[in-house]
């Protein structure tokens, strides 16, 4: 199958609302989470901006665990305690952090990330994992991304838990 994908939206929000079609149409019948996940992760690295590192992290039903990814070489386990991924996933909630030095217990997997977005994937009332976007930019993160990645999750939540 070949998939081709050029993002060409102006505004945050329609170019999350293009980027969520694309992930859609790429995870439609496909039953496994991974190929899934490391797809959905090369769609955001190449349509969302200023980004260095986009990719899941993956609930094993105790811990989060690295899961697809694009970027530097990451964290491999995060305790739900730790860190804005933990954060995300024990609260069940996005968290857009714009300053990543200025979050208590923040995990430095990269040195060069300043700013974070985290949404938590669930399918059918489980935590499957989450999303995790990070930008060497303070701030990069607006409600309209946090907005776009949820509705993004939201649409292909179920094919990231097969």
């Amino acid at each position: 199958m070949s998939f081709a994908f050029s993002p060409s939206a102006a505004t945050a929000d329609a170019l999350w609302a293009e980027t969520a079609d694309a992930a859609e149409a790429i995870v439609a019948g496909e039953p496994d989470a991974i190929a899934n996940m490391a797809n959905v992760a090369a769609l955001i690295w190449q349509a969302i901006p200023d980004l260095n590192w986009a990719g899941f992290y993956r609930f094993d039903g105790r811990e989060l665990v690295l899961g697809p990814f694009q970027g530097k070489a990451a964290c491999i386990r995060i305790p739900l305690d730790k860190g804005v991924c933990g954060a995300a996933a024990r609260l069940r909630s996005a968290q857009r952090i714009d300053d990543v030095h200025a979050f208590p217990g923040h995990i430095a997997c990269d040195a060069a990330s300043r700013s974070e977005l985290v949404v938590p994937i669930v399918a059918d009332d489980r935590l499957v994992g989450v999303l995790d976007l990070d930008s060497p930019l303070p701030a990069r993160f607006t409600l309209d991304d946090q907005t776009g990645a949820e509705a993004l999750v939201a649409r292909i939540a179920a094919a990231l838990a097969s």
